[in-house]
């Protein structure tokens, strides 16, 4: 059998995860199957379009958008236009840097993540026209480097702006097909690769061949007793998660069952700031504060009225601080935070999550905190950042991600606080608006899942590639560690996507490209990245 032959299926077990396919072997295979339609599948979808191939895309759910559509904070890159165009001295090896100080164990699959964002930023910026002109510094970077546009999520607008042009592809071409509410629950195999699968829409099974590339997400809704978090995290089986419930898992189990070899699964990212609606305080799935809400310049007050924690150090850090500390947990943002990301505030607030405040001393009445204790806090975040701004390498305190602080609340944790934005000074407090959230931890990304190789192929147990199945997004384990990065999963899902699509319609067409479907499309040579 050669590489890329797909057989015409005479028999499989729809039951199962994984079926054998029997019949005669044709070359070459004639579509890609994409399972997942967000933006690691839409990512998939077009890069093999783009390489003159021919792409199905199946989503179990009734609508395409999945759990990229909620991303708030942005997506990394270095080295872009947009940075250039500011000023931005960032670069590659600094991006790696903070990604592997921030929890990535793998640097070979780090360095494809960072240095492919600049291109993956910009594909997004002159292919698909978006607006990601503003860019942000997130907890755990050492320069701003999250973009995202003047309005609305940048995952809604990102993946939404995909969505759209791939439908708008398959109303005037058979390259590109999407099929929703399509449950695919099996993988087909013949000579030890991966040829199709099956999947159920309207209690009709139905067989698809071609090779597949799994891009449906992680497990962070996989509450049963048999699932996933059961099974390696049980002890977060009590939280809230900000994941929909399509997010069970499935492509890590199917790889599982044909020996695709998972990786990390124990590691679960729990988020600090889930929304807490006041009405609905104990509701199983909650909104997310946006990361850039901290980004901006929100602080984190304990029930006291007093900080604890570095707002922009690492997520696993700042909910281990939470947990030692004393709940209910604000997030406030003063008028100058929240002007620059007033959209998103007035969504919050619109969702009945966050409320607005006309002074601070209006706060401190509702939170029950004598009004100077504020004052003091204040203040003392203010003149940390003066000090911070005359001696930026001094300080009694270790800060993070490196160097000293001034900062004491953050500097006592070992992870004081460097970098400052839209600063009040204490005398301010009393009369300054605020837009206030309760915020508590929440299950909010998988880290784990099917192991990918630097292509993002899929492996068997002894490491080498399984032909004929690849991964991205949160399905893929192995790129982030032990901890992600915020702006690095919208990230994730368009390199890998494009690093995966590439990969199979090689795999597909051939390397010199023989068995290409149709003609690469002339705009895509200038927009894209086309290696064959």
């Amino acid at each position: 059998q050669r590489e890329g032959a797909f057989c015409l299926v005479a028999s499989s077990k729809p039951s199962a995860m994984t079926a054998p396919a029997a019949g005669a072997c044709v070359f070459p295979a004639q579509q890609c199957i994409v399972i997942g339609g967000g933006l690691a599948g839409f990512s998939a979808a077009h890069t093999i379009v783009e390489h003159g191939g021919k792409c199905l895309l199946l989503d179990k759910s009734p609508f395409c958008g999945g759990n990229s559509t909620k991303a708030t904070s942005g997506i990394n890159g270095s080295e872009t236009k947009t940075q250039a165009k500011k000023g931005i001295k960032d670069t590659n090896d600094l991006f790696i840097a903070d990604t592997l100080k921030g929890g990535a164990k793998k640097p070979e699959v780090a360095k494809v993540l960072c240095n492919e964002s600049g291109p993956g930023v910009d594909w997004l910026v002159d292919k698909f026209e978006l607006d990601l002109s503003l860019v942000a510094r997130l907890g755990g970077h050492s320069m701003p480097r999250t973009h995202r546009g003047a309005e609305r999520f940048p995952g809604m607008t990102i993946t939404y702006a995909l969505m759209q042009a791939f439908e708008k592809l398959a109303e005037v071409s058979d390259r590109a097909k999407i099929i929703n509410k399509a449950r695919v629950h099996t993988l087909l195999t013949n000579g030890g690769g991966v040829v199709g699968c099956v999947y159920e829409k309207a209690g009709q099974t139905v067989k698809e061949l071609g090779p597949v590339i799994l891009c449906s997400g992680g497990f962070g809704a996989d509450f049963g007793s048999d699932s996933l978090l059961a099974k390696y995290r049980p002890d977060l089986l009590h939280l809230p998660t900000t994941n929909g419930e399509h997010c069970t898992g499935d492509a890590i189990k199917m790889g599982e069952a044909l020996g695709a070899k998972s990786v990390d699964l124990e590691w679960v990212q729990v988020h600090p700031t889930g929304l807490v609606k006041p009405d609905d305080p104990d509701a199983k799935v909650k909104f997310l504060a946006a990361e850039a809400l901290r980004g901006v310049g929100g602080l984190v007050f304990n029930a006291d009225g007093k900080r604890f924690a570095n707002e922009l150090g690492r997520r696993d850090y700042v909910t281990g601080e939470m947990w030692k500390s004393k709940p209910p947990f604000r997030l406030c943002l003063n008028k100058k935070a929240s002007d620059e990301i007033i959209w998103h505030c007035k969504h919050y607030t619109g969702r009945g999550v966050m409320k607005f405040y006309e002074t601070g001393a209006d706060l401190a009445k509702d939170m029950g905190v004598p009004l100077q204790t504020l004052v003091d806090t204040t203040q003392q975040h203010y003149e940390a950042a003066k000090k911070t701004e005359k001696d930026p390498d001094g300080g009694p305190f270790p800060a993070y991600p490196s160097g000293k602080s001034w900062d004491e609340p953050s500097g006592k944790t070992g992870s004081g606080k460097k970098f400052y934005h839209n600063v009040i000074d204490g005398k301010q407090f009393a009369t300054e608006p605020f837009y206030v959230a309760i915020i508590t931890p929440v299950i909010h990304y998988c880290m784990g899942g099917l192991e990918t190789t630097v292509d993002g192929e899929c492996v068997k147990a002894d490491g080498k590639p399984l032909p004929g199945l690849y991964v991205a997004g949160e399905a893929a384990g192995g790129v982030h560690g032990n901890n992600r990065l915020g702006g690095n999963s919208l990230l994730d899902c368009v390199v890998f996507g494009r690093v995966a699509g590439r990969a199979c319609a090689k795999y597909m067409m051939g390397a010199d490209a023989k068995f290409r479907s149709y003609p690469i499309d002339p705009k895509d040579r200038t927009t894209s990245t086309i290696k064959f």
